[in-house]
């Protein structure tokens, strides 16, 4: 028995639901003067309820233009000014959208659900062609938002977080058990973990790695700490951790990003530990800031700027209706340098 296909909504629905012309459902998803505020809202809650949106891709593959792709980011705006890798991943993704004629529309939210509103004000009103999210928690709205809307995106994270959205990632639990392995390789046994925000997914992916490792190795100690990557939190944990009476103290310690890596080389000599003699250190992306210290930041490296341009690149081809799927990026490669020796006797 065939089932009978459900019938295509369209702008005349809409229309008809809200009660105006076609013109008018026209005008207000192309924010165009000559609709009252009530009418418009009118109109966007017909959609809505609906599930109607304006079909891009379609324009797109039509000839027309996409002009803007969204970026939406819950973290606090100043320390995204200091993240090194939020501002290698933009100019990735910047590259990318330049070879198009193509602008970056950034907003910092303060939490997920209010991403998700903007994200559907950003579809619905017209004002992107597609959007990259990154930043995935187990359970992600967004999956479910994408799907419902039609909205083209580029999930920045492992498929195990991003439901069937295209995905670009990075092995996270490959590079951190290489990281715990290389360190035990060079005698440690008792290894740290400055992780991330607990809630975010490749935190999470990156605390099971880890445990995993440590206790495949039967390393005599195994810490990890959850931050929120800020240099303050990465410098509390590392006091925290270095405090410890000297059989308990970590010999090594891993961070998830730079800044932290950083704040904690400063706290090793604040101290009077000694890096690497003491305590080795091994950061994570290895931006410019790793080659700046004294001495220079072991690190896990990582292309970030390419892996932002294939994100774009990928986000476009979504848009023109090219393949989806999972694409992962070469994993993060160790890079050993002066912060990280053999634990002395």
């Amino acid at each position: 028995m065939t089932a009978t296909p459900v019938p295509r909504v369209t702008i005349k629905d809409v229309a008809a639901r809200a009660g105006v012309s076609k013109g008018a459902v026209s005008l207000a998803f192309n924010h165009k003067p000559g609709l009252s505020e009530a009418t418009r809202d009118r109109i966007f809650r017909a959609a809505r309820e609906l599930g109607w949106a304006p079909n891009l891709t379609a324009r797109t593959l039509a000839g027309s233009r996409v002009d803007v792709v969204g970026l939406a980011v819950c973290r606090p705006a100043r320390m995204l000014g200091l993240e090194p890798w939020y501002m290698e991943f933009v100019s990735g993704v910047e590259s990318v959208l330049a070879e198009h004629s193509c602008s970056l529309l950034l907003r910092l939210v303060h939490t997920l659900e209010e991403e998700v509103g903007v994200q559907e004000a950003w579809w619905r009103g017209r004002q992107v062609g597609g959007s990259i999210l990154v930043d995935f928690r187990d359970g992600d709205p967004r999956v479910e938002l994408a799907e419902r809307l039609g909205l083209p995106v580029v999930a920045v994270g492992h498929p195990s977080l991003t439901g069937g959205l295209t995905s670009v990632w990075t092995d996270d639990a490959t590079a951190v058990t290489e990281a715990v392995r290389y360190l035990a390789a060079l005698g440690h046994r008792r290894i740290a973990r400055v992780g991330g925000a607990a809630d975010l997914g490749h935190t999470s992916i990156r605390t099971a790695a880890f445990d995993e490792t440590a206790g495949a190795l039967g390393l005599a100690g195994a810490w990890q700490v959850a931050t929120d990557f800020s240099g303050d939190a990465g410098a509390r944990a590392t006091r925290s951790l270095l405090t410890a009476a000297a059989p308990d103290r970590p010999t090594a310690i891993v961070y998830d990003n730079d800044i932290m890596a950083v704040a904690g080389l400063s706290v090793a000599a604040e101290m009077g530990l000694r890096v690497p003699q003491d305590v080795s250190l091994l950061a994570w992306d290895d931006s410019q800031l790793c080659r700046l210290t004294h001495p220079t930041l072991s690190a896990m490296s990582h292309d970030v700027h390419g892996f932002g341009a294939e994100v774009a690149r990928t986000l476009f081809s979504v848009i023109t209706g090219g393949e989806g799927g999972s694409h992962p990026v070469p994993t993060p490669v160790l890079t050993p340098r002066g912060s990280t020796a053999p634990p002395m006797v």
